[in-house]
């Protein structure tokens, strides 16, 4: 290994290092681009349901948006895995049943269940350790929420 690619490796773990909230937003987007595309609604419910949340209440609009492209350019140059990862490692575990609930309620937005959400969806569930009944209650109050 060169000196230039420990540089570079130390760049992309400290670009992936996410703080509680960002991580939480991270989960969010993940899920919002689980099926390869985004969905006018789905885009409008990552920005309204965050800024509802006391987790966000604090940030302006502007830094919302730089935050999201932070996350955005994650996404892009090192891929989902990279996201995912540093999202799960980051997220405080008394948020792991609010992230899963907002990313089950950005998922059925738009009405439909791709494979690829209801997989996110599983791995979500599995990797934050939400017991299936809480996980049933989410998905089933969120279709109902979703339905009109």
């Amino acid at each position: 290994m060169g000196l230039f690619d420990k540089i570079k490796g130390s760049r992309k773990q400290s670009d992936t290092q996410l703080g509680p909230a960002e991580a939480f937003a991270a989960i969010a987007l993940i899920a919002v681009a689980a099926d390869g595309y985004i969905t006018d609604s789905e885009a409008q419910a990552i920005g309204t349901t965050l800024s509802r949340m006391q987790l966000f209440r604090s940030y302006p609009s502007d830094v919302m948006r730089k935050m999201i492209d932070r996350l955005l350019s994650i996404l892009q140059r090192q891929g989902v895995d990279a996201l995912f990862n540093s999202a799960i490692a980051s997220l405080p575990h008394e948020l792991r049943e609010t992230s899963f609930a907002v990313a089950t309620d950005i998922v059925l937005a738009d009405g439909e269940v791709t494979e690829e959400e209801e997989n996110l969806l599983n791995d979500l569930c599995r990797i934050l350790e939400i017991e299936e009944e809480t996980a049933v209650k989410i998905i089933d109050v969120m279709m109902i929420k979703n339905k009109g």
